[in-house]
């Protein structure tokens, strides 16, 4: 999976234990503890959902719900609460400002999981779908396994998440920057000329002979899988 996840979490040992599980399910997770951060994060990046904690120093969840809720870009990302608070009068309160889902501390990871999960296939199939295809080509996400027609695809962990990355959005043109951060990761320093040279075996690995090329270069911007692709007519 390539959803992102931003985690608003004050409490480190639960910051952690979101993030190792999130993570190990294959989602992207950016993390802090503060409120009155969540603006500048979005603006970097805007996330499929955001788990936000009820009580946090300063700026409360309950006051970021709220905010998000009032502006065009970010009313429509889908919030899950995470709190303490277990009185009913409490949870009315968090889901009455706009939250999509509620969890009282200490919660289940299994279930938590599970609801973001259900969130995320409601509102983006592709994000949590087990297989894309298109045309002739299809990307097994459980197995790792790309094929086109009957031939597989050998590709390198690398260019599996590059191709599951352009995949998941044809039409949509990403740049060299957010393909260094969507598949290589933050914290990773990889020159830009990088994604070039993977996109470019990616190629090689996906067209023969005259089989038609699924990805398109965008001039001056970068790289987007065409969503004519397998088309026909």
């Amino acid at each position: 999976m390539s959803a992102s996840i931003l985690v608003v979490e004050d409490e480190e040992p639960i910051q952690i234990l979101l993030a190792y599980n999130l993570e190990a399910e294959g989602y992207r997770v950016r993390q802090t503890a503060d409120g009155e951060e969540v603006m500048r994060l979005l603006a970097e990046e805007r996330p499929d959902l955001i788990l936000l904690d009820w009580m946090l120093p300063g700026m409360s969840g309950i006051e970021v719900c709220r905010l998000l809720r009032t502006k065009p870009e970010t009313r429509d990302i889908p919030i899950i609460m995470l709190t303490a608070r277990s009185e009913e009068a409490e949870r009315v309160r968090g889901l009455a400002t706009g939250a999509d889902d509620y969890m009282v501390k200490p919660f289940s990871v299994p279930e938590l999981l599970a609801r973001i999960r259900t969130i995320l296939r409601r509102i983006n199939p592709e994000a949590v779908a087990d297989q894309l295809k298109a045309g002739d080509l299809s990307l097994d996400r459980r197995s790792r396994r790309v094929t086109r027609g009957t031939r597989d695809i050998n590709l390198s962990p690398t260019e599996f998440r590059l191709l599951e990355q352009l995949m998941q959005s044809p039409g949509r043109v990403y740049s060299r920057g957010q393909l260094l951060d969507t598949v290589w990761g933050r914290d990773v320093y990889v020159d830009e000329r990088t994604v070039d040279v993977h996109v470019g075996r990616l190629r090689k690995s996906l067209s023969r002979g005259r089989e038609p090329d699924p990805i398109r270069t965008v001039r001056g911007m970068g790289y987007a899988f065409d969503e004519r692709f397998g088309r026909t007519g």
